[in-house]
């Protein structure tokens, strides 16, 4: 597919005068962020579709849990949590798809199932076939992680988190392109919560313009992580992640004012009207009467 088809999938954050949001559906038992489990094909899809109704521009569908200490499942496993639901959502909306998976298997049986978009949290660093995999997307997701799920949360450390994710960033779309790909299909995620603590994610997040000379979209997922829990003071048992949706709006609104392309989240609809307000409140942008 040519770079124009590509950039042809979504609508441009000028256009729609925000961040694309990208709504989170996980095929999973053990996602950190309990609403967004639906590893039932009925649920899974249904969640699907109100996420589009509520404005989200593109569908993450996951069936892998990433959060800390998660152990891996087997390719089979995925392959049987992602592709009914991949295939269900093709026939019944319109909106671009997306699979979160670090599996070569996966990702080509996803591009056959209807994904557009490859989201994967190890840059293609974990399977050998990934970036050959890659290759036949249209849109690439490549992250910053520090680690594995299992293990990134054992004391991360960074002598400049900024600095060394930016490098890291620009290293694996170095190697993308030097494998064939074209860099206009890269996105890059600086791993919010992946193998960093909270000085690092709040570092990550002061100097998010610092990630603008790759020349690459920037996506931003900090949607429910503990690291909002830590700044607000709100347990961590027994639901850890359900208050913390004012703290995840005001992360989506200070990635939108770095100027991110995305932001990935569970609330689509609170996080569409919040960076609608946000955004119209910026210097040089219009608003209605």
């Amino acid at each position: 597919m040519s770079t124009a088809a590509a950039e042809r999938l979504l609508p441009s954050p000028e256009r729609l005068g925000r961040p694309l949001i990208i709504g989170v559906v996980n095929a999973t038992p053990d996602s950190f962020h309990a609403p967004s489990r639906v590893p039932a094909l009925e649920d899974a899809v249904a969640l699907g579709l109100r996420l589009v109704g509520e404005g989200a521009d593109l569908l993450d569908v996951g069936g892998e849990s990433t959060r800390p200490g998660s152990a891996a499942v087997s390719v089979d496993e995925e392959l049987r949590r992602v592709l009914p639901i991949l295939e269900a959502l093709a026939k019944k909306t319109s909106v671009p798809l997306s699979v979160d998976t670090s599996k070569a298997a996966v990702a080509l049986r996803a591009l056959e199932c209807g994904a557009s978009v490859l989201n994967d949290v190890t840059a293609l660093r974990g399977d050998p076939r990934m970036t050959e995999a890659a290759l036949r997307y249209p849109v690439v997701l490549l992250m910053h992680m520090q680690g594995t799920p299992r293990t990134m949360q054992e004391a991360p450390a960074y002598r400049d988190v900024v600095a060394e994710v930016r490098d890291f960033l620009s290293e694996r779309l170095l190697s993308f392109v030097r494998a064939g790909g074209d860099p206009a299909r890269v996105w890059l995620d600086p791993g919010i919560g992946f193998g960093k603590a909270l000085e690092h994610n709040l570092e990550l997040f002061r100097r998010l313009e610092e990630f603008a000379p790759l020349g690459r979209p920037l996506v931003v997922g900090a949607s429910r992580k503990a690291f909002i829990g830590r700044l607000t003071g709100t347990p961590e048992a027994p639901l850890p992640s359900e208050l913390r949706l004012e703290g995840s709006l005001a992360a989506a609104c200070r990635a939108a004012a770095a100027g991110a392309h995305a932001v990935r989240v569970h609330d689509v609809a609170a996080t569409r009207r919040a960076l609608e307000v946000y955004c119209r409140l910026l210097p040089g942008r219009g608003g209605r009467a």
